[in-house]
């Protein structure tokens, strides 16, 4: 199998989109494509029908190892984890690589409910349902049977049920995020309370980095007072600006010039169901 420079720029995007969805991670999604095309560029001359199916094969095999490798790691990790959040601006629908991270399965409630996947039930998972791979496709990939394949994906989207019913209309979302921001800002409770769900849970994730809670914050009344608490110590140098962060309007706040935190929320039936802050300096340089 040849890869040229054509198939890198071609495909980059979609091994990207894939990795990132199975590892969570910007930083190492973009070591295992470069991993992935460079042991595809020393690879002999094969007769390979379909170099996008193979280069998933192998991008996926990657994935699967990884998250292997990071069980402990994770296991291990300082208070709640949240996925590295993928910040999105300018003009998206231009580029066939955003266009591709724009769909569902992207979110960070969606990614963070993937944590209790197994490596090959993600893979199964998203190959099959955000990539659109046959059965047949995916038990060449992971090297397991269709039988296998089929019970693996049963077994994901019952795990996955959790996420069903999550708003992704993005203007719809984006006022209602508006909405909050300014009554919280205006200390507006019975707006507040309109917006939020009374059993909301927040998810603040420093990673033994930075101070942050090290379990999640439940219930209205504690996640209000966390996020008064936050308000009242940070220094008047933090601004912020509502961006696109995991194809959904987010809170993007700078310190200095540089990204001191995201702000990210899950909404179910028009209200904020879950918040994630992720404060952790390790997760904010991509």
């Amino acid at each position: 199998m040849q890869i040229s420079d054509e198939d890198y720029v071609l495909y980059k995007p979609l091994l990207f989109s894939l990795g990132y969805r199975m590892t969570g991670s910007v930083s190492e999604t973009e070591d295992l494509i470069q991993e992935t095309f460079l042991r595809a560029y020393q690879l002999p001359e094969l007769e390979v029908e379909n170099k996008k199916a193979y280069l998933c094969r192998m991008m996926t095999n990657r994935c699967i190892d990884f998250l292997r490798s990071a069980k402990v790691k994770r296991e291990q990790y300082v208070g709640p984890w949240n996925p590295e959040p993928l910040l999105q601006s300018g003009d998206q629908r231009t580029d066939p690589s955003e266009i591709l991270m724009e769909k569902e399965y992207l979110s960070i409630a969606y990614l963070r409910i993937m944590e209790h996947l197994t490596p090959h039930e993600r893979a199964v998972l998203l190959l099959r349902e955000a990539f659109g791979f046959s059965y047949s496709e995916i038990s060449r990939m992971i090297e397991k049977t269709e039988d296998n394949c089929r019970k693996l994906f049963s077994r994901s989207k019952l795990k996955m049920a959790a996420a069903e019913g999550e708003s992704l209309d993005y203007q719809k979302n984006l006022s209602l995020i508006q909405r909050f921001i300014l009554a919280f800002q205006t200390e507006r409770t019975e707006d507040l309370l309109e917006l939020i769900s009374e059993n909301v849970t927040l998810y603040s994730d420093g990673g033994g980095k930075v101070k942050a809670a090290v379990r999640p914050i439940l219930t209205r009344q504690r996640v209000l007072a966390f996020l008064q608490g936050i308000t009242r110590n940070l220094s008047n140098e933090v601004q912020f600006t509502l961006t696109t962060v995991n194809g959904q309007p987010a809170m993007v706040n700078y310190m200095n010039g540089r990204i001191h935190s995201t702000i990210s929320f899950s909404i179910f039936e028009d209200r904020i169901a879950e918040i994630y802050i992720t404060m952790n300096p390790e997760k904010l340089g991509g």
